[in-house]
């Protein structure tokens, strides 16, 4: 297998290159009106075909490496440090994202599958879909390259086979790794898609919108996919690390982030240039930098140039990633000087005070926000090059910075859906703002006498502080959008007789992208109450004898038991403890420590208890080696379980923005002398 998967490895590469030469001579040719031999049309679809040939090449490779991977070839390097025989079947499927090669190949695969569904919808608009496929395939050919000659995942072993492997990296044997990557990798790779249409539109110097109304579906699955594998990865560190938290700011982490902010802005600024033509240079950077944003936390996680749970070792492939990050940044800024006059803005801003200004500054503020980020990932890196030792960047500068950033931006979040388009009146502004200021100021009393104390020995608590401005302008933010439900609602209910449920379901559907980025926002309010609750976070340690007790906020554990089990993948240890709450049993948990056979690597099963207001989080840290007694760490972390929800109300308005909506209302309501009135303009689709 490991031939044949080499091979189809080096055919993908020879039709992707095929499809980016023919493709380019196609356009060219239809570009300049020249006669040739062969039509431009025609060669231009034997390069597609040539794309869709590529995808089904390096699904064979990709087939042949799981193939190899379920049948134990420990000839084949890649599968020899990445499984062994007792490593569960899922596991086992997870081994072809968990080591450089394998990634890489799953990276070339995935670009392939956006790539095949791109050039079956070719005929939505020829010749903008042939630009953006023949960029693609540029794409395609670097990441073939890289794996068939700087990561090649079939490479064989020399001398004698091992009977059985390495094993899978310990951290990654949790059922959220099976899912978590492919989620991450979905939405980096997917940016390329309508980084390619940006890029051909502005080429071909494309007339008006109509390549942002192609890429917006592609651009929202793209950003639902790596919204869901950063939140997936956060759920993985809080439940496998055992720290006790799900951000430290980690470089790849940041990494991740970096092209979800930028992503983000794209997603609201392209509204701007849909509905005023305006931001059009803005928007095309916006994409352009999310795709380098991808390709640069892949330089981080593959390239070893920092230190990562997440990050790979030092490897020699970061040229390669250099290279290419060069070579796009040269061809988006030549495109972009010999093209810009196509992109002048139709119309201007005419007032600070004003749904575009809101747009404006939600921007601003995202890109600083990831300016910080990028700012803090690459200091370490810049230090050691210039002064020739690493100064690293930990949480406390990336909280000192960003969390203020953050609290700015969920405060724009309430305020442009109160905001007109073009200006604000004065009356409009007290009409719109009073209930989510009242909201607002009743939520800092509320917290102010349930304990909340952002002031402290006569100085500022900044948790607290930080805190309390969260849970404040959550609830104005939640009260704002909620007003714009209910207002809407309320007009469809006057003029159909439906019920208020009703009436707000017809709301939904008649302008499904509306409203279902007002359910992404309050899904975002939901998590930054969540995360709001890391303030009042505590902790106890403590060794427990058998019958010993260990106090955390209302609940106190009680060690009862302290046992061992193994079996053919690992042996593990795990104290068994009843959980009281005022005096009476509730539930038992088990934290747990395993020891894998083939690696000899420890790993840490966190023993976790959620209810809405907060988690029980237990570790078990090993035994105190002169007793023989456990070692137990808990942790009362408040309002984690909001951040999951929010996630999940993410991922729901998402869905439904992605929904087309229904058509105009065009029905009528009765009024006196015979004469019929339109529904009003709740009813209707559009921004």
């Amino acid at each position: 297998m490991a031939a044949f998967g080499s091979f189809a490895l080096l055919i993908a590469l020879a039709l992707a290159a095929y499809n980016l030469f023919a493709g380019t001579i196609a356009l060219r040719l239809i570009a300049t009106g020249q006669p040739a031999r062969i039509s431009p049309e025609r060669l231009a679809d034997t390069a597609r075909r040539a794309g869709i040939a590529s995808f089904i090449a390096v699904t064979g490779a990709a087939f042949a490496l799981v193939w190899s991977v379920f049948n134990n070839d420990f000839s084949i390097t890649y599968i020899l440090e990445h499984s062994n025989r007792a490593l569960p079947a899922p596991y086992k499927f997870a081994a072809l994202w968990s080591g450089q090669e394998g990634s890489l190949l799953l990276w070339a695969w995935l670009l392939g599958a956006y790539g095949f569904v791109l050039r079956l919808t070719h005929k939505t608009d020829v010749k903008l879909y042939a630009y953006a496929g023949t960029i693609l395939a540029g794409v395609q050919v670097f990441f073939l390259a890289v794996v068939n000659f700087a990561a090649p995942p079939f490479s064989l072993l020399r001398g004698a086979i091992p009977e059985d492997g390495n094993g899978l990296n310990p951290l990654l044997q949790y059922p959220e790794m099976v899912i978590h990557p492919p989620m991450l990798y979905l939405g980096y790779v997917g940016f390329t898609i309508p980084f390619a249409f940006a890029l051909g539109a502005l080429m071909m110097r494309y007339p008006g919108e109509k390549w942002i109304k192609i890429t917006r579906g592609w651009t929202m699955v793209t950003w639902l996919f790596l919204t869901m594998g950063i939140f997936l990865g956060m759920h993985w560190a809080y439940a496998v690390l055992g720290w006790g938290g799900y951000w430290g700011w980690d470089p790849v982490e940041n990494a991740s982030f970096m092209p979800w902010l930028t992503g983000t802005a794209f997603l609201h600024s392209v509204m701007m240039q849909e509905r005023k033509g305006m931001m059009k240079s803005w928007n095309v950077w916006l994409i352009f930098s999310t795709f380098m944003l991808s390709i640069l936390g892949t330089l981080l996680t593959r390239g070893g140039l920092v230190s990562s749970v997440h990050a790979f070792a030092q490897s020699s492939i970061g040229n390669w990633f250099i290279a290419f990050l060069v070579f796009v940044l040269a061809v988006c800024i030549f495109t972009y000087i010999l093209q810009r006059s196509h992109l002048k803005s139709e119309q201007h801003l005419e007032s600070l005070v004003s749904r575009e200004s809101s747009f404006l500054f939600n921007n601003l503020v995202l890109l600083a926000a990831c300016f910080v980020i990028l700012w803090g990932t690459l200091f370490p890196i810049l230090s050691e090059y210039v002064q020739g030792s690493k100064v690293t960047v930990g949480p406390p500068f990336y909280n000192r910075v960003a969390v203020p950033i953050g609290l700015f931006l969920l405060f724009l979040t309430g305020v442009g859906p109160l905001l007109p388009w073009r200006a604000t009146s004065l009356r409009a502004i007290r009409r719109n703002f009073v209930i989510p200021a009242i909201a607002l100021w009743a939520t800092v009393i509320v917290c102010l006498a349930v304990g909340v104390r952002p002031w402290k020995n006569g100085s500022l608590d900044a948790g607290d502080f930080y805190a309390l401005v969260a849970f404040a302008l959550s609830a104005g933010v939640f009260t704002a959008i909620l007003s714009e439900f209910l207002r809407g609602a309320g007009v469809i209910h006057k003029q159909t007789r439906r019920n208020l449920f009703a009436a707000m379901y017809l709301l939904i559907r008649r302008n499904t992208r509306r409203y279902g980025g007002y359910i992404i926002h309050i899904g975002v309010v939901i998590v930054v109450v969540g995360l709001a609750g890391a303030a009042f976070n505590r902790s106890e340690e403590r060794e427990l004898p058998l019958h010993g007790t260990l106090p955390i906020g209302p609940y106190t554990l009680e060690c009862v038991g302290f046992t061992q089990d193994s079996n053919l993948n690992y042996n593990s240890e795990y104290a068994l403890l009843d959980v009281y709450r005022d005096g009476k049993k509730q539930f038992q948990i088990t934290p747990e420590k395993r020891v894998y056979l083939a690696s000899e690597q420890p790993q840490t099963m966190v023993a976790i208890h959620s209810v809405p207001g907060w988690d029980l989080y237990v570790v078990y840290e090993g035994t105190n080696p002169d007793t023989g007694q456990p070692i137990i760490k808990a942790f009362l972390n408040p309002l984690v379980s909001w951040i999951w929800a929010g996630v999940v109300l993410m991922v729901i308005g998402t869905f439904i923005a992605l929904v087309p909506s229904l058509a105009p209302a065009t029905a009528t309501v009765r009024v006196p002398a015979r004469q019929s009135a339109p529904i009003e303009p709740a009813l209707k689709g559009g921004d």
